[in-house]
């Protein structure tokens, strides 16, 4: 079986479903995470070590993990229910006050006092070369108090969505008691359960929706090396059987992507011109699919939406957003 190009989408296409993105509600439940990044200067190497030494200049922080797809999510136009778990210290302060900041919620955090909210400390110079990270987190799993407090807050919150987006980063909030919950509230609501995945947690995911795992992480949960797209294609359907899911799309970096769902399997090339940065590249495709669903969008033309999103966020530094005009803009008319 020959790989095939996955059918292009018409611009007035693209654009109506574009358009429907502020009208749609997404829950994001997942590891949420804060980036925090401290700025410098490199003049000199240390005299104690041979490292750099960083005269700091400013801090920034940044939305990461579930936090950063739930700030692609409204950067794109939509309402968002973000569900997580932080801890009673100064990074989950900051982190909902970086929420508020980009118009998000903080309702649906849970405060455990017994663990760290996630944060990576980065050390950057002024011309964006990282020199250090610093990671602050808590990755066991989450006990049984806040599991079920996990899930009353997805049950009140995840009614009026569209989609339920489970973002995984392997920090202890998705769990197999977890997602077998929000597996099931989604297949009983009705609800569209897609899954940006962590291959220790594979097996976690069987019934949902769609799972978006990138290429190594493909190769590592079907035991398959991936070199071509037929290896892709080999490696999507070993996992759709698996995990008895209806569609998976693997993410090649700039071999594209590869979608396998009943009736259609075929690749997309990367349209990428420039790349500065793949930090949180898989966070704009997950959230745009998903927001592309919910619009009404076929699988496909969730995939050729998002992997213009995708194109475009890799041209950006840090974990950053898409807009729909810069989105719209992959479309011309």
């Amino acid at each position: 079986m020959s790989a095939a190009v996955l059918p292009e989408i018409a611009s007035a296409r693209a654009h109506h479903l574009i358009d429907r993105f502020a009208s749609r509600r997404i829950t994001v439940v997942g590891d949420v995470m804060l980036d925090r990044f401290v700025i410098g200067r490199v003049s000199r190497i240390s005299p104690e070590a041979p490292v750099p030494v960083v005269v700091f200049a400013r801090e920034e922080w940044r939305l990461g993990g579930a936090a950063n797809v739930a700030h692609n999510l409204r950067a794109l136009g939509a309402a968002v229910d973000l569900i997580g778990v932080i801890g009673a210290d100064e990074s989950g302060t900051q982190l909902k006050n970086e929420l508020a900041a980009k118009g998000l919620h903080a309702t649906g955090l849970i405060i455990d006092p017994e663990r760290k909210t996630t944060t990576k400390m980065r050390v950057v110079t002024t011309r964006n070369q990282q020199v250090a990270r610093v990671d602050y987190e808590s990755d066991h799993e989450i006990s049984t108090s806040i599991a079920e407090a996990l899930a009353a807050q997805v049950e009140t919150r995840a009614t009026a969505a569209q989609v339920i987006l489970v973002s995984d980063y392997q920090k202890g909030v998705i769990t197999r008691r977890s997602m077998a919950q929000l597996s099931a509230y989604g297949q009983s609501a009705g609800i569209p359960v897609i899954v940006d995945p962590k291959v220790p947690h594979i097996d976690y995911y069987a019934g949902a929706s769609l799972v978006t795992p990138n290429q190594v992480e493909a190769e590592s949960a079907t035991n398959m090396r991936i070199e071509s797209h037929d290896d892709a294609r080999r490696a999507a359907e070993a996992l759709r059987q698996r995990l008895g899911v209806e569609n998976v799309l693997i993410t090649r970096g700039e071999h594209g992507m590869w979608l396998s769902h009943a009736g259609v399997d075929g690749y997309l090339l990367a349209s990428a011109q420039e790349v500065a940065d793949v930090t949180g590249a898989g966070d704009t495709v997950i959230a745009t699919l998903a927001l592309a669903i919910a619009a009404g969008g076929t699988m496909t033309e969730a995939a050729r939406i998002a992997n213009e999103a995708a194109s475009i966020v890799v041209g950006k530094f840090g974990a950053s957003t898409v807009s729909s005009d810069e989105l719209k803009a992959r479309f011309p008319s």
